[in-house]
């Protein structure tokens, strides 16, 4: 009998903190946090703007009814790492795009900030944004699109993030990235959302050592991580958000380290695609 798959996950960037395109760092990849989301429907969601995101395809099934191309992302946070792409973003260029934006911020901060760096001096493009854009702020309860359903939950993050539950034919897939363990309510909350998932995909930046001088930084370790798998009893964890100093050397390391704690354990990797 052939499985049903219900939900697939591609990895378009990585990277944490900055872009990382040297030959020693490929293998995994070196751009900025981006993942696309799809159902067995194909309804699409993509979680930040990395500078992953230009390697965002188009497909026939993304036209609306009236011909329009359409992007629905999902906002962690809006550091640069998580965001430096988007000015990058063809669609955003094209008068036949309707790009939406959600986030737990009200609509008119989300705007302002994603303008400000696609205006001068930063990026002289704001003038030529063709896209219909809309700007959606989501608040504590789940929302839909399509047959995806969203459970947006808070991080421990400077100048906070969200994280996401998303649900879709009964997979379940959770998005913890960025966030830094430590505190207890936020650590309870993340392994409530996470409980069951088929698939954590978390922050993993640092070794145990390296977080000892990085404390405060907003990012975690690949201990946590399958810390938190275990305890929530995930069936895949997936490490991310991978450190700019460690190259495919290490990171490769770094699960074989994992797999100990946490068996079911590999790291994100640039154009992998993880079906449930």
């Amino acid at each position: 009998m052939t499985q049903r798959l219900r939900m697939h996950v591609k990895f378009l960037g990585v990277r944490g903190s900055v872009p990382t395109p040297t030959a020693e760092n490929l293998g995994f990849g070196g751009n900025t946090p981006c993942i696309e989301v799809r159902s067995e429907n194909n309804d699409r969601l993509v979680i930040d703007a990395g500078t992953g995101v230009r390697g965002l395809n188009r497909s026939p099934l993304d036209d609306s009814s009236d011909g329009n191309l359409q992007f629905h992302f999902l906002m962690t946070h809006f550091h640069w790492d998580h965001i430096q792409g988007l000015p990058f973003f063809a669609p955003l260029f094209q008068a036949d795009s309707r790009i939406a934006f959600y986030s737990g911020k009200d609509s008119k901060t989300l705007q302002r900030i994603l303008d400000v760096q696609l205006s001068e001096p930063y990026f002289p493009a704001m003038k030529s944004v063709a896209a219909t854009r809309e700007f959606i702020e989501f608040g504590e309860h789940p929302f839909h699109h399509g047959r995806i359903t969203i459970h947006p939950f808070p991080l421990n993050h400077p100048q906070g993030a969200w994280g996401y539950r998303m649900e879709s034919g009964g997979a379940v897939m959770v998005h913890a990235s960025d966030l830094e363990h430590g505190n207890p309510k936020l650590d309870s909350v993340l392994r409530e959302y996470s409980q069951n998932a088929d698939v954590l995909i978390y922050d993993a930046q640092y070794s145990s050592e390296e977080y000892e001088s990085k404390k405060g930084w907003g990012h975690s370790t690949w201990l946590e991580a399958t810390r938190v798998a275990r305890d929530a009893r995930v069936k895949h964890l997936i490490l991310f958000h991978h450190d700019p100093i460690h190259d495919d050397e290490a990171i490769r390391g770094i699960v074989e380290q994992a797999r100990r704690q946490f068996e079911n354990t590999d790291a994100a990797r640039e154009g992998s695609v993880v079906s449930v």
